[in-house]
C-alpha cells in the first residue's frame, strides 16, 4: 500500500537524501517529514497542550500535583496519545494493505511498503521525544528510560534501510496494552484507586498483555527469526558474478509485481511496483551483524514480557493465599480493629477477584511503568493497589455492596 501521507517537499529530500544514504538508510529521506512532523507534535501535547487541558478536565487533581509529578503526568498524556494512535494506525495497515499481505518470506525481510515505514516513522518520532526527554530528566525517570529510548530508536530506524519494513506494525501492537496502563496510572492520580473502573480496565490490561506481548509477540517472533534466518543464508551463500562484481541476489528475491496483472487501479500497480524500489541499496544482502542485533533486541524484550507477566501471577496468587490463619489458642479480642480484620479475611471470591487484578494490573505498572513511563520520579507515593491494597474505606463499602 502507498504512504497515504504526501510525499516531502523537494528541497527537504535534497537535504536529507545526502546523509540518508550515508547513514545506509535510504528511505529515510521519503519519510523525513513525517519523523519531524510526529515529533513536534509531541512536544506540542507535553509543553502546550496537556498543562493547559490538564487543569481543565482535572482541577481537583492536576493543579494539586506537584511539579516532578505534573512532569511524569505530561509524559504520560502523551504516551497515552501515542500508544492509542499508533495502534489504529497499525490495525488500519494490517487489515487493508494487499500488497503487504502477498509479500513473501524473503520479500519480507528486504521489501518497502510506503504504510509500513510510516508506522517506522510515526514510532521514530515519538523516540527521539522521549530519548530526548529521557536524557533532560535523566536523573527523574532513570537510566531505564533513557536506555529504552535509545534502543528502540535504533531498532525502528533499520526500517529505513530497507530491513524488516514488514513487521513494523506487527511488532508496534505490543503497545496495544500501553493506553490500559496508562489510565490505570491516571485512575490512581485522580483518587480512583480500586474503583470498578480501574478494575475493568486491570481486566482489559492483562488479558491484551498477555494476548499481544506473549501470545502474538512469541508467535511473530519465531516468524521474524525464519525470515532473517533464510535471508541470512542466502546472503552467505551468494557469491559474485567475477571476482570484481557485487553480489547482487535481489533477482532471487522479488517477484514480478509492476505488471498489473492483478491490479484493478493505478495505485495497486505502483503499490506493487514499490516493494523492490530499493532493492539496489539492500542488493549484497543482510548483514550478520544486523540480524544478532535485532535478534538480541527482540529477545530481550520477550524475556522482559514474560517476566512481568510472571510477576503479575505471583502477585494475583499471593492475594489468594491470603493471610496465615490465627493458632487455636489465641483469644479473640473484640475490638474494631480485629473485627474490620475479620471481615477482611471473610472476603467473598469475587472481592478477592477484584483485588487480586488491581494488585496484578499495579505490579505491571510499578515493574513495567518504572522502566518505560518513568514512574520513579514521582517524590510522592502513588496510590497503588500493590501490597497496600485497597484503603479502609473502600473496603467498607465494598463489603457492603
Amino acid at each position: 500500500m502507498l504512504d497515504p501521507i504526501p510525499a516531502p517537499p523537494e528541497w527537504l529530500r535534497e537535504i536529507v537524501d545526502p546523509w540518508a544514504l550515508r547513514l545506509n538508510a535510504p528511505v529515510l529521506a521519503d519519510h523525513f517529514h513525517e519523523v519531524i512532523v510526529t515529533f513536534l507534535a509531541y512536544l506540542l501535547i507535553h509543553y502546550v497542550l496537556s498543562p493547559w487541558l490538564s487543569p481543565k478536565l482535572f482541577p481537583n487533581h492536576y493543579p494539586k500535583l506537584n511539579k516532578r509529578t505534573k512532569l511524569n503526568w505530561d509524559v504520560h498524556v502523551v504516551s497515552l496519545v501515542q500508544s492509542t494512535f499508533i495502534n489504529a494506525v497499525a490495525l488500519w495497515v494490517l487489515f487493508v494493505d494487499e500488497e503487504r499481505k502477498s509479500m513473501t518470506p524473503a520479500e519480507r525481510v528486504y521489501g518497502y511498503t510506503g504504510s509500513c515505514v510510516l508506522i517506522s516513522s510515526l514510532a521514530v518520532g515519538y523516540f527521539i521525544y522521549d530519548l530526548i526527554v529521557s536524557t533532560i530528566y535523566v536523573n527523574m525517570f532513570g537510566i531505564g528510560m533513557l536506555f529504552h529510548a535509545v534502543s528502540a530508536l535504533w531498532v525502528f530506524s533499520f526500517g529505513y534501510r530497507p530491513f524488516v519494513n514488514f513487521y513494523a506494525p506487527v511488532f508496534i501492537l505490543y503497545e496495544l496494552s500501553s493506553p490500559f496502563l496508562n489510565i490505570h496510572w491516571f485512575l490512581d492520580k485522580v483518587n480512583m484507586t480500586g474503583s470498578s473502573l480501574q478494575w475493568y480496565n486491570g481486566m482489559a490490561l492483562l488479558a491484551v498483555f498477555f494476548c499481544c506481548r506473549l501470545v502474538w509477540g512469541t508467535w511473530q517472533s519465531v516468524i521474524v527469526y525464519s525470515d532473517m534466518f533464510a535471508a541470512l543464508q542466502q546472503t552467505w551463500s551468494a557469491s559474485p558474478t567475477s571476482p570484481f562484481g557485487p553480489v547482487d541476489i535481489m533477482a532471487q528475491v522479488f517477484q514480478a509485481r509492476d505488471d498489473g496483472s492483478v491490479c484493478i487501479n493505478e495505485a495497486c500497480v505502483r503499490a506493487n511496483a514499490e516493494i523492490s524500489k530499493y532493492s539496489k541499496y539492500t542488493a549484497g544482502g543482510v548483514p550478520t551483524w544486523l540480524v544478532l542485533t535485532y535478534v538480541t533486541s527482540n529477545l530481550i524484550l520477550n524475556g522482559l514480557n514474560y517476566y512481568w507477566f510472571g510477576k503479575m501471577v505471583e502477585t494475583v496468587l499471593k492475594r489468594f493465599r491470603g493471610p496465615a490463619a490465627s493458632t487455636p489458642q489465641q483469644a479473640p479480642v473484640k475490638d474494631t480493629k480485629n473485627h474490620q480484620d475479620h471481615n477482611k479475611e471473610n472476603s467473598t471470591i469475587e472481592d478477592l477477584a477484584q483485588q487480586a487484578v488491581l494488585d496484578a494490573a499495579s505490579k505491571l505498572e510499578e515493574e513495567e511503568g518504572s522502566l518505560f513511563l518513568g514512574d520513579n520520579a514521582d517524590s510522592q507515593t502513588a496510590a497503588s493497589g500493590v501490597d497496600a491494597g485497597l484503603s479502609q474505606d473502600l473496603r467498607s463499602r465494598k463489603t457492603h455492596t
